[in-house]
């Protein structure tokens, strides 16, 4: 393969900055200043600081309302992950088979993908409608009396099932292609050594589709600590009371609505280390039963 030379060494620089400067400014700096922000107990209004130490990370930690979001965040993300990904590699196994109409029959699953997180959260909320929701109308006939908003689990449930609805075509767009991409003579072998569908997806194509099972892991474990922001806040209606919200929800209901910039900012730190031991622990556990043909 030819390399590509440059005549003058600082050509690949000029190219490099425009992303360089994107990442510096919306992703390096605001982290800094909410490393420094949570050291700080911070004026709402900008009037000054006051250092405080390590109070605010100690305040979070041992707070009771904290514990309990953690605990549903952690809830919330393995849901929102095993249903997406589950959901979404069945479809796509159904989709790889069909013959007529298939293009058809993948964009009414792909087109979802286009929705934003606000809007899908609004179409959840007129899913789950006290009075129109049909979501809320089939419950019923079964004695469920679903009161979204009102009640704790029942709203739980409507923030997963959107939150899922959401992330199914993305993962489905995923898995499709990396069915089309395993060879054909490898299906057929497998086919000839192995009657049993089942027992040959699971020993033979789902082993082939194991990178994008865990590229889509990653992809969806950050979707749902982080990218269901606009669904949860619309379900919720910026009311949360005594509903179920996740730790990225909370820092923004402590920064902005109960104005501790200092405490939210803990929290946010807290997050990314959090984060950070999830990837750790996904490339150096998970990765290594994962084979790259």
């Amino acid at each position: 393969m030819k390399k590509v030379q440059f005549n003058t060494p600082a050509i690949p620089y000029l190219l490099l900055f425009p992303q360089i400067a994107i990442v510096a400014v919306f992703f390096l700096w605001p982290a800094a200043e909410a490393v420094r922000s949570s050291f700080y107990l911070e004026d709402p209004f900008g009037f000054g600081s006051t250092f405080v130490g390590f109070d605010n990370f100690i305040d979070t930690v041992t707070s009771t309302n904290y514990a309990r979001v953690a605990r549903f965040t952690g809830v919330f993300t393995f849901l929102v992950t095993v249903l997406s990904l589950g959901a979404a590699l069945l479809l796509a196994v159904k989709a790889d088979k069909v013959l007529r109409g298939a293009s058809s029959y993948k964009t009414l699953l792909m087109w979802v993908y286009a929705v934003a997180p606000p809007v899908a959260g609004l179409i959840g909320i007129l899913l789950f409608d006290q009075h129109v929701g049909p979501i809320v109308k089939f419950v019923a006939m079964f004695g469920w009396h679903m009161q979204i908003g009102v009640d704790y689990y029942d709203t739980a449930f409507a923030m997963i099932i959107a939150s899922v609805w959401k992330q199914i075509p993305v993962n489905f767009i995923f898995f499709l292609s990396g069915l089309q991409g395993i060879s054909k003579s490898v299906q057929e072998a497998a086919s000839i050594d192995c009657r049993s569908g089942f027992r040959r997806f699971w020993t033979v194509t789902f082993p082939l589709l194991a990178p994008t099972g865990f590229f889509l892991l990653i992809i969806n474990i950050t979707y749902a600590l982080f990218d269901t922001f606009g669904i949860i806040d619309v379900v919720l209606k910026t009311e949360p009371g005594n509903n179920p919200v996740t730790l990225v929800y909370k820092v923004y209901l402590d920064g902005f609505r109960g104005n501790d910039l200092g405490g939210s900012s803990a929290q946010s730190v807290l997050l990314m280390l959090v984060v950070f031991i999830l990837t750790i622990i996904q490339f150096r556990l998970i990765e290594r039963r994962v084979h790259y043909t």
